[in-house]
């Protein structure tokens, strides 16, 4: 991630105060690192005791403050943002997913509930300290916002809705100075797509579909996040930026 950071201002986000969803590992803490290393004040949210834990013992996560609050939990996210005194950027990265189950009602709306839901509840919860601030939203989506895979409906259809999500916020918010952008992460190697990287034959196949040849890293999301919460993003609103390889324009 080294070469990622010196690309940016020592210091970018000094003063800043940084709130990622989703946080405690994968694609959420490597951008919470990022802002950790250039300056900025995170805080990184979990739901999951163990993995606080363990996150918190990292040496690399040194500076990140771990806390544990449930993104389906309404009452809990405003407690929370009622505890801060400042917010510069959002990054809701929280998200499952459940394979074959999400044809049941009820693992839908959960799947529904935790990727698109709880991030209309942060931002709502959070408007006020971002108007403050003239602050950032980053919402995660993903390239199942733009294709499709048979079994996780609920997946795709919450990431398309964050899509939507981040238009209608971005003139929503607009007025008050808020920016709002999604960034879509192609297939990356984290612990819920492990079962694909981790065998020899979908692996070859998804790295041959992506125009660089290869699986995506976490760290590969860090830059664009940064970007896009830096003054050099600051006419930016309502997009969203796939950061997967070429995977969605690539072939059959």
């Amino acid at each position: 991630m080294q070469d990622i950071i010196e690309t940016f201002r020592d210091g970018l986000f000094a003063g800043k105060v940084i709130v990622v969803t989703g946080g405690t590992s994968g694609i959420g803490l490597a951008i919470a690192q990022g802002f950790a290393r250039l300056g900025g004040t995170v805080v990184a949210l979990g739901s999951s005791a163990a993995k606080i834990a363990q996150a918190g013992a990292a040496a690399e996560n040194a500076g990140i403050r771990f806390e544990r609050v449930d993104v389906r939990d309404p009452a809990a996210i405003r407690t929370f943002m009622g505890g801060l005194d400042r917010l510069d950027v959002l990054v809701n990265g929280a998200g499952i997913a459940r394979p074959e189950a999400e044809f049941e009602d009820e693992t839908f709306l959960e799947v529904i509930d935790v990727n698109l839901v709880s991030q209309m509840r942060f931002a709502m919860a959070a408007r006020p300290l971002l108007a403050r601030s003239k602050g950032v939203i980053l919402n995660i989506a993903s390239m199942l916002s733009y294709v499709s895979d048979p079994v996780v409906p609920a997946y795709g259809a919450s990431k398309t809705g964050v899509l939507g999500l981040t238009r209608h916020l971005a003139h929503a918010f607009g007025p008050e100075g808020i920016r709002v952008n999604a960034i879509s992460p192609g297939y990356h190697k984290t612990d819920m797509t492990r079962a694909l990287w981790s065998d020899p034959v979908p692996a070859a196949k998804i790295a041959e579909r992506a125009a660089l040849k290869r699986w995506g890293t976490v760290d590969d999301l860090v830059g664009t996040a940064l970007f896009l919460a830096s003054p050099a993003a600051v006419f930016v609103t309502g997009a969203d930026l796939p950061v997967d390889g070429g995977f969605v324009v690539g072939g059959v």
